[in-house]
């Protein structure tokens, strides 16, 4: 499953150049599938079926702290052995998303979607 970042967030920062897919973003930005990875251009199917640009600008999931995109989190499956926004958290804020469940082979599937 994807990694949430918690209100419990103090926007310290750490957790944002730790992510290989480029997932998290601070409060308030927008974010879009091409950045940070390989798709610069063309579609891109989301996680509930949307077909979108991949520089579509899509809203911010929060205003107030940093998030995490389910939509790019591959849990830093492929890249490294644990999700590398938890380790640096100082304040243990990013956890398991459960409203978004995926297996390792879904998330490996997605990595290599984001990194061609």
């Amino acid at each position: 499953m994807a990694i949430k970042i918690t209100d419990e967030c103090i926007n310290c920062g750490a957790c944002e150049p730790e992510c290989p897919n480029n997932a998290i973003y601070e409060g308030g930005d927008a974010w879009a599938i091409a950045d940070g990875t390989s798709i610069k251009s063309g579609t891109f199917v989301l996680m509930d079926g949307t077909v979108v640009d991949a520089t579509q600008e899509h809203d911010p999931r929060s205003f107030d702290t940093y998030y995490i995109t389910p939509n790019k989190c591959t849990e830093c499956q492929g890249f490294h052995d644990e999700p590398q926004c938890a380790a640096v958290c100082p304040v243990d804020c990013c956890v398991p998303d459960e409203m978004y469940r995926e297996t390792v082979e879904e998330l490996l599937q997605k990595k290599a979607k984001l990194h061609l």
